[in-house]
């Protein structure tokens, strides 16, 4: 017996408004960073920050409901919703999930909370997918959630560089079983736990609890808590691990790598984009570099999706690859193939 198939109905997307430009956030390094060296290595001339009601589960609403307006789909209709948004969230140990739900009107649904980081949205489609294969009460499934961990950025912090690109935004993604196009085939995922602690949030949490001789600094604490062995183990393993997964993701989906049309990536410094493209064989014009929206965490694969088709790069047939990474450590990839026709 073949496996259901699961294919993507629609995207939704919600940017705030409000941006910091290259410039400013020149100004907020005290000079370290020169506006020119943030475009040109870091690799944005601005992006998106949260404006008045940007709260991470608010923004995934507006996502969400974007989302149903763009496909059609009742919101009877869903089944589960993923919500890969952030843990940075209007009220602490709120799940988003259940919220969104209760917001957007699905109340046939039941939701959950997921966390991977940057991942989150790769390891949820995978998720979403084997829940649906698994149990055929399943139909209907939207991965949805906010972003702004940018609101920890210290840009003081030499060591932080690697995430001055960090925005606000929320992205959302619907998937259903027996569709008849956009098939998700199959996915791969990797983790190193040695990095686990390496970077996150220092203060605020049962280790070191807000008080009152720390609240500013906490509000500012997204640090490399271990810079050196960090970067150290990204140097070694995080390319090889990224085209491991790339390449077991497509292994697994029974489809040629060579066969790839679009790469749906997140946003990070230009040169690592460009050495991306070069090891996978592909040109610019088969990618969409966030270089107007900076890093919206877990929400760049759905905005870079969404751009794709909004602006006609996703052709009848094209296999397209999303692809992740994301402190603690993970590394993540999938294979779609796009448009009508059998999955493999």
């Amino acid at each position: 017996m073949s496996k259901r198939r699961v294919g993507i109905v629609g995207t939704g997307i919600y940017i705030p408004q409000t941006f910091i430009t290259a410039g400013e956030i020149s100004e907020a390094t005290g000079g370290a960073w020169t506006e020119q060296a943030i475009v040109e290595k870091l690799g944005f001339s601005k992006k998106p920050i949260p404006g008045k009601g940007d709260g991470t589960q608010e923004m995934g609403v507006k996502a969400a409901l974007n989302c149903l307006e763009r496909t059609g789909i009742d919101p009877l209709e869903i089944d589960v919703i993923l919500c890969m948004g952030e843990e940075w969230k209007e009220y602490p140990l709120t799940t988003s999930a259940i919220y969104i739900q209760e917001q957007i009107g699905a109340r046939n649904a039941w939701g959950i909370d997921i966390q991977n980081r940057c991942c989150t949205t790769v390891t949820a489609m995978k998720m979403a997918k084997d829940m649906m294969v698994a149990d055929e009460s399943i139909q209907t499934v939207l991965i949805c959630g906010g972003y702004r961990n940018g609101d920890f950025v210290d840009y003081t912090d030499r060591d932080m560089s690697m995430m001055f690109n960090l925005g606000a935004g929320a992205g959302a993604i619907l998937l259903k079983a027996d569709y008849h196009k956009n098939h998700l085939l199959e996915s791969h995922i990797m983790s190193d736990g040695s990095m686990a602690r390496d970077a996150g949030v220092e203060i605020g949490g049962i280790e070191r609890p807000i008080s009152v001789d720390n609240y500013e600094e906490a509000y500012h604490s997204l640090r490399l808590m271990d810079a050196e062995h960090m970067k150290k183990r990204l140097n070694d393993v995080s390319m090889t691990n990224w085209m491991n997964c790339i390449d077991l993701a497509f292994q697994k989906s029974k489809v040629a790598k060579e066969e790839l049309d679009y790469l749906a990536v997140l946003h990070f410094k230009s040169s690592m984009h460009r050495h991306m493209l070069d090891l996978l064989g592909l040109k610019e014009e088969q990618s969409i570099y966030l270089s107007e929206y900076g890093h919206i965490g877990q929400v760049d694969q759905i905005l870079s999706l969404h751009l794709a088709e909004e602006s006609g790069k996703l052709r009848e047939g094209a296999v397209v690859s999303m692809i992740a990474a994301g402190i603690g450590y993970a590394w993540a990839a999938n294979v779609i193939k796009w448009g009508e026709g059998e999955s493999r």
